[in-house]
Order: C-alpha cells, then structure tokens, then sequence
C-alpha cells in the first residue's frame, strides 16, 4: 500500500514538475526578449540622441576647414595696412583659434577625420610660415597673400581636401549604418 502510494504521488508530481517547467521556460523567453526590445529601445533612443550632435560636429569641422583654407583665409583678413610680418601672426593667430574652438568635436568624429582635420590646421600654418620665409623685411600683406597662394597652389595634395572627404565619407557611412539599425 505504501508503494502504491509513492507510485500515484509520482504520477501526480512529475506531469506537475514538467508543467511548472515548461511555465518557467516560457516566462524565461518572454522575459529575455522584452529585455532586449527594451534594450533595443534604448539604443535606438541614445542613437537618436546623439546623432545630431554628431551631425553638428562633422558641420563644424567642415567650416573650420572651409575658413582655414588659405583663399578664404587671405580674403577673410587680409588688409593693405599690415606688414607681411603682421599678416603672418594675424592669419597664424586666426587658424589657431578656429582650431582652439572647435577642440572639443573630437569626441564626437572618428580618430582619423580628427587627425586629418589636425594635419590640415598644421599644413595651414606651416604653408603660410613657409610663404613668409622668403620674403623681404619691408614686405606687405599682399606680399605674404601671393607667396603662400603660390606654395598652396604647388601642394599636389591639399590636406584641406582630403579631411573634406573624410569627413563625407564618415557622414555618409553614420548615415549608412543608422538605415541598418
């Protein structure tokens, strides 16, 4: 009588025991894909949040480049009244405070835009300090405006041009993998 007892408890328990898994393993599932919805959600969210930001970064970076550009550069500043010396320091001071403002865009661009857009600002300066070397004393503006004009124009590659194109090339790829998500 015992054991028949056990055998019926059995019977009982052990379709109980595979029914209490089977709840356990399908509340499991459901809460593991409501975790990654929610998840999912919130990178989405995060994306969204930052994907202008990032945007205005690469806008940023495209005008500091556009504004160092030794054409723009020269028109944007030059006078008649300055000495070649003075035009020097002038455009030297003004690339580095574009620079100076836009540091903090870092963050948000890939290390290779970020070191392009650097060596440009450095090809910059050394282009107009190089323009600057060969003139005389008593030189003016204009002066310093034609040389550095004639040394940009005999650069084969324009370190401007190529952060440009970085810099296109990271939009349309953020823009490429934002369609992916």
């Amino acid at each position: 009588m015992n054991e028949s007892v056990i055998i019926e408890f059995i019977k009982i328990l052990l379709p109980a025991a595979a029914v209490l898994y089977a709840m356990y393993l399908t509340v499991k599932s459901f809460l593991n894909k409501e975790i990654s919805h929610r998840m999912a959600d919130e990178k989405i969210k995060g994306v969204e949040m930052i994907l202008p930001v990032r945007l205005q970064a690469y806008e940023r970076l495209s005008l500091l480049l556009e504004r160092i550009t030794p054409n723009n550069l020269i028109l944007r500043l030059n006078d008649s009244n300055y000495s070649a010396k003075e035009f020097q320091q002038i455009l030297t001071f003004n690339v580095r405070e574009e620079y100076n403002h836009n540091l903090s865009q870092q963050i948000y661009v890939g290390d290779q835009v970020w070191h392009l857009t650097t060596q440009a600002v450095e090809d910059v300066i050394a282009t107009i300090n190089q323009a600057a070397d060969g003139l005389p004393a008593e030189a003016r503006s204009i002066d310093l405006a034609k040389k550095a004009m004639e040394v940009q124009v005999q650069k084969e590659i324009s370190p401007i041009e190529q952060a440009l194109v970085e810099v296109k090339k990271e939009v349309r790829l953020l823009f490429y993998n934002r369609q992916m998500i």
